[in-house]
């Protein structure tokens, strides 16, 4: 059975966009997150993952986030980590709001149903790694792990509706760090 790393994308692989909207609409925003190439390479070359992005974007193809202004730049995000040998091996895309309550959204589960009940996938030795909350929930509903990168503690506070203290159970490791996320995953690779 295939063990999988679900990885969140602003915020995770790439810096979290600026408040108000934290939406990630222009080049001069774009900024990889420190040391993800390096080490998320080292995952994917050394450790027995695959990779999965599960992201959730408020608004694609409308007027907060046009259609082409997200693809131009995700694609330059997905082709860098193509360039370094990185490749998710799906990606998932939710365009939903919050307030639309849609099973697609994290927490909710429902763009990964094909994971679900797969005898070829092993959810309780997978993790999700986000920065939010959200992410940390979406992990519990899956039946996985998470790491969560707390580089703010409140982000995705308000879209949960597990209490806090039931999410810190699913919590694997709480880092800012992609070196510790490698060594915690290597670690977990010999148990």
């Amino acid at each position: 059975m295939k063990n999988i790393l679900f990885i969140d994308r602003d915020g995770t692989i790439v810096r979290e966009a600026k408040a108000p909207d934290y939406v990630l609409d222009t080049f001069e925003e774009l900024e990889f997150y420190p040391e993800v190439f390096r080490y998320l390479g080292k995952i994917v070359r050394k450790l027995d993952y695959e990779i999965v992005m599960v992201t959730n974007q408020d608004g694609l193809g409308t007027k907060a986030l046009p259609t082409e202004t997200f693809w131009n730049i995700h694609n330059k995000i997905m082709k860098a980590f193509e360039n370094e040998g990185i490749v998710f091996s799906k990606v998932f895309i939710d365009d939903s709001y919050p307030e639309d309550k849609k099973p697609t959204r994290k927490p909710g589960i429902a763009m990964v149903t094909e994971y679900i009940d797969n005898p070829n996938y092993d959810l309780k030795k997978s993790f999700m790694i986000g920065d939010r909350l959200t992410d940390i929930e979406f992990a519990k509903n899956l039946g996985s792990k998470g790491i969560f990168i707390n580089n703010d503690e409140a982000l995705g506070a308000t879209e949960i509706n597990s209490k806090r203290e039931e999410l810190d159970q699913t919590i694997a490791l709480q880092t800012t760090s992609w070196k510790e996320i490698y060594q915690f995953l290597k670690k977990q690779s010999s148990i």
